[in-house]
Formats: structure tokens, C-alpha cells, sequence
């Protein structure tokens, strides 16, 4: 009997009723005791602008005794928030177990969840503005489940987050526990990741000043118009009345047409100047707080994306689990070299596929980015094929007959120059059609599968043909009789499509790709 007992413990077996004996002894854990006062000032934030209209309205109405009634209000309002955080919180705990991670949550009605180690794809570390004043991040469990319902963490300490995501790795690929900044094997790990880690791009405010540039953008005026709904509270006027409107327009049309023709010249450029800058302003703010300090790195672990102002995102992307990368540009920046490369990775990244790896990059900096993850950029000396002639005659007759009902409507009520617009419109059409042709066309070489488009602002898209998982031919009536297809691409992260193939290239290329599926295990992708 001694001798079973001895066996037993030299033997640590874990069979399925001892890992759930084990799962029970398992102290839960709760997140940073903060964090209650985060979600209640979150809540406080958001109920900033309905307090402040409140008050306004007070003010403007001259019955200041409404704030004897107004400010209890809020104060409760204010103390149900964080109560609600507080009960939030302390009715929420989490459990890392040998084979899954549990979370229980709930107030009245409780709720349990438990997702495997082995469905857990990547763990992120994210930081809004009010969690980041305290030290704290949100740690979020990507399933694969196209950003919904993810399981996260909110909120726990930098260093406790790290240790999460690394404690989560290792038990997902089956390796030691080692946690870093414990015992002489955290110090050595970490030492070796820190040697090991490598920066493939970063950006500086210098580049940070150019990208903000290209990045015009109006949100600011769609902005304005949510805000517009308040504006009556503020103001005695109301926003939505067209008749004033109206009247306004006219006021305004008749004072600029007394001005004279060169006035109205200098206006109608000043108003676009104003615009311009309004756009590129906003564009600036835009980048900045979103990329911020953005710094790609390749580590023993995959690429690590670190980036923004207010809201810090961290993000690592093994390498194995790159499924495609795509290369892509602007109408504008496309002339000054300017381009950015993207990963199509199985994790998701902001409810996104795609994560950005190289926003503002020339291609001297995208092609090692390209290279280290296992890919080769495309070169000239590739078979590439183009589209089908006749899918591009069927696109210029789809094109043309967009315009035939406006020109038949113009042609009878317009004058001749109003007539000419569609026209023009319509020839431009067919011309950029006939020479974008040109730029449509892909490739396959030994373990690739490349497809560019677009002249003016071209994009490239590049995956790798062991880590498709699917093949499609896709033929509509059109498409059936004029043989051609469009070739459909499953990736886990991601679609991607060639249009136009006529049907013998297209077989040919399902039965290559096909090939290459097969030949390789996707359990042993490392």
C-alpha cells in the first residue's frame, strides 16, 4: 500500500476526474480591485454632456431652484454607477486552469464560461485613456469568432496582463510554465526574448507629421452633426428648420453676388482653403492618436504591434498563423512612394482581420517586413496572366449601362452642354477600364499565390498556398456563357478573390493550389 502511495506521488498523472478535483482547489482570482473605478468613471464621462445640457437648461429657463431637485439626481445617478462597477466587480472572477480558463460573471443571474486553451488563436493587451492614468489593461482572449463575443479581462495590472498572455501561450502550445520576472528561468527567458527582439518599423513625429497629411479626412463634420442634436439646448434657433436655412442661403447668395466676379473668386477659393485645412487637421489628430509611437518588432514569440496615444494596443501576431499580407497605397501617396503593408492573420485585430504592420512605409521598408514573415514580394519575372478579355468587355458594357437612362433624361429636358456631362463621364469610364486591364493580373509561383490590381493606387495581396484552405469557382449566368470564373480563395483570416480567370486558367490554378493544401499537415504548421 506504501508502495502505491510512493508511486502516486512520484507520478503526478492528470486524468479527467483529477482535473476537475484540481479545477475546484484552484483559488479564483479577481480582477485589480481598480477597476470598479474605472467603469464607474467611464460612466461618469459619458454622462457629462446630458448633466451639462441639464444644467444649461436650468440656466436658461431662470428656475434655479430645479437644481434643488437636478443635483441629487445626478449625485445618485453618479453613486448607482460605481455601485453597479463595484457589485460588477466583486460578483466577477476568473480561473486558469491545466486544459481552459473559466470566467463567472453576473450580479442577480450568474454566468459561466470556459474556452480551451487550444481555441484561444492570440491574447491582447489593450489600454483606453482612463484604464492607462491607473496602470491598468484590458486583456482580451481572441477565439477566432470574427470579434464576437471575445472573452476579456478588464481590467489587470501591466505586469499581471504580460504574465497572463505568456501563462496562456505556453499552456496553449503545451511548454513549461515559466512566468517572467520569477526565479532565475523568468530573468533567463526574458533576457533571451529581449536579445532575440528585433525592430522591423517604428515611426517617429517627424513621419507621424507626413502620414497625418495624406489622411484627410471630414469626420469632423459628421462629428458636428451628432453633436447637433444638442444644439436647440444651447442656442435659440432650430438646426432643422429648412425654411431658415433657405432663408439664410438666399441672404448669403445675394451679398455674394453683389460682390463682383473677382470677390466671389477669392471667396470660393478661401472657403476651399478652409476646407483643405479642416481636412488635414483632422487627419493629423486622427493618426497621431491612433498611431502613436507605433513600433512593429519581431520576437521569439511572432510580431509585436505596439501603437497609440489614448488608447495603447498591443498585439502580437505568431508567425505561423500569417496567412496572407497585403500591400496597398493611395491615389495621392501612391506618387511619392508612400505605401502601407498589412498581416491577414487568424487573431483580430480591433474586430479586423488585418493587421496594419506598416502603415507609412517605402517599399525598402515593407519588403524585410515581407520577407521575415515568410513571404516573398512579387517580381516581374513571374508567369503572370491577366484577366479575361471578355470579362473586361462585359465590365465596359456593365459601365456604359449605368449611364443610358441619365443621358436618355438629359437628351429630352437638358441643354446641350448638361448632356455632354454623362457622356464624358461615360468615355472616361470605358478609357479607365481598358487601361486598368493592364494592371489586373496574378500569379502563382512555388509557394505563392499573388494578385495586383489598380494603377493609380495599386494593391497587392499575397498568400501562401499551404495556408489556403479552400478552393472556389464562381460563375454567374454571364460569367458561365462567356467562360470565365472568379477564383475564391478561403483563408481563416481573411477572402481573397481574382476575378475575371477565364475557366481553363482557373481549373488550372484550384488543381496547383489544391496540391499544395494536401501535401501539407496543417496540425504540424509551426
Amino acid at each position: 500500500m506504501s508502495d502505491e502511495a510512493e508511486s502516486a506521488e512520484a507520478r503526478p498523472v492528470v486524468s479527467v476526474p483529477h482535473v476537475a478535483h484540481q479545477s475546484h482547489q484552484i483559488e479564483p482570482k479577481r480582477t485589480d480591485p481598480l477597476s470598479f473605478a474605472v467603469r464607474g468613471l467611464t460612466a461618469l464621462i459619458q454622462l457629462a454632456i446630458p448633466v451639462a445640457i441639464a444644467l444649461v437648461t436650468v440656466f436658461n429657463e431662470g428656475k434655479l431652484t430645479g437644481l434643488l431637485f437636478l443635483v441629487p439626481i445626478v449625485l445618485a445617478v453618479i453613486g448607482g454607477n460605481f455601485l453597479v462597477a463595484y457589485l460588477q466587480w466583486l460578483r466577477f472572477n476568473y480561473v486558469t486552469g491545466e486544459n481552459d480558463i473559466r470566467v463567472e460573471s453576473g450580479v442577480i443571474s450568474r454566468a459561466a464560461r470556459s474556452v480551451p486553451y487550444e481555441r484561444i488563436q492570440d491574447v491582447s493587451l489593450e489600454q483606453k485613456l482612463v484604464p492607462r492614468l491607473f496602470g491598468l489593461v484590458e486583456v482580451r482572449f481572441e477565439t477566432g469568432a470574427g470579434g464576437k463575443d471575445e472573452l476579456k479581462l478588464a481590467y489587470l495590472r501591466e505586469a499581471e496582463g504580460e504574465k497572463l498572455r505568456q501563462l496562456v501561450r505556453e499552456r496553449r502550445e503545451g511548454k513549461p510554465i515559466t512566468v517572467e520576472g520569477e526565479g532565475e528561468a523568468g530573468e533567463i527567458e526574458a533576457a533571451t526574448e529581449a536579445e532575440a527582439s528585433k525592430v522591423l518599423f517604428s515611426m517617429d513625429g517627424r513621419r507621424l507629421f507626413k502620414f497625418g497629411l495624406f489622411e484627410f479626412s471630414l469626420a469632423v463634420f459628421a462629428v458636428l452633426g451628432g453633436l447637433a442634436q444638442y444644439a436647440e439646448t444651447f442656442i435659440s434657433i432650430e438646426l432643422w428648420d429648412l425654411d431658415l436655412w433657405r432663408g439664410l442661403a438666399e441672404e448669403q447668395g445675394a451679398k455674394i453676388s453683389g460682390l463682383g466676379p473677382a470677390i466671389q473668386v477669392i471667396s470660393a477659393l478661401a472657403g476651399l482653403i478652409v476646407l483643405l485645412f479642416i481636412g488635414s487637421a483632422t487627419g493629423l489628430v486622427r493618426t497621431f492618436l491612433r498611431d502613436w509611437s507605433f513600433i512593429l518588432e519581431k520576437t521569439a514569440r511572432g510580431f509585436r504591434r505596439r501603437r497609440g496615444l489614448f488608447t495603447r494596443t498591443d498585439v502580437v501576431m505568431p508567425q505561423h498563423r500569417v496567412q496572407a499580407v497585403k500591400i496597398g497605397t493611395g491615389l495621392v501617396r501612391n506618387r511619392f512612394g508612400w505605401k502601407s503593408l498589412s498581416f491577414v492573420s487568424l487573431a483580430q485585430d480591433s474586430g479586423s482581420s488585418n493587421h496594419v504592420v506598416a502603415p507609412f512605409a517605402q517599399d525598402e521598408e515593407i519588403t524585410p517586413i515581407i520577407k521575415a514573415a515568410g513571404f516573398e514580394p512579387p517580381a516581374e519575372a513571374l508567369d503572370w496572366h491577366r484577366t479575361s478579355k471578355k470579362y473586361r468587355l462585359d465590365r465596359i458594357l456593365a459601365t456604359c449601362a449605368i449611364f443610358v437612362l441619365p443621358i436618355i433624361v438629359l437628351t429630352i429636358y437638358a441643354p446641350l452642354f448638361i448632356i455632354l456631362i454623362p457622356w464624358a463621364l461615360m468615355i472616361a469610364s470605358i478609357l479607365g477600364n481598358l487601361y486598368a486591364w493592364k494592371f489586373r493580373r496574378h500569379a502563382l509561383d512555388n509557394g505563392q499565390v499573388i494578385s495586383t490590381r489598380g494603377f493609380f493606387a495599386p494593391k497587392t495581396q499575397i498568400a501562401s498556398r499551404v495556408k489556403l484552405h479552400s478552393v472556389e469557382l464562381s460563375r454567374g449566368p454571364i460569367a458561365y456563357r462567356r467562360c470565365y470564373a472568379t477564383l475564391h480563395l478561403g483563408l481563416a483570416g481573411g477572402g481573397f478573390s481574382i476575378p475575371g480567370v477565364e475557366i481553363e486558367r482557373a481549373r488550372e490554378l484550384r488543381q496547383a493550389i489544391l496540391a499544395s493544401i494536401a501535401e501539407r499537415d496543417f496540425s504540424q504548421l509551426t
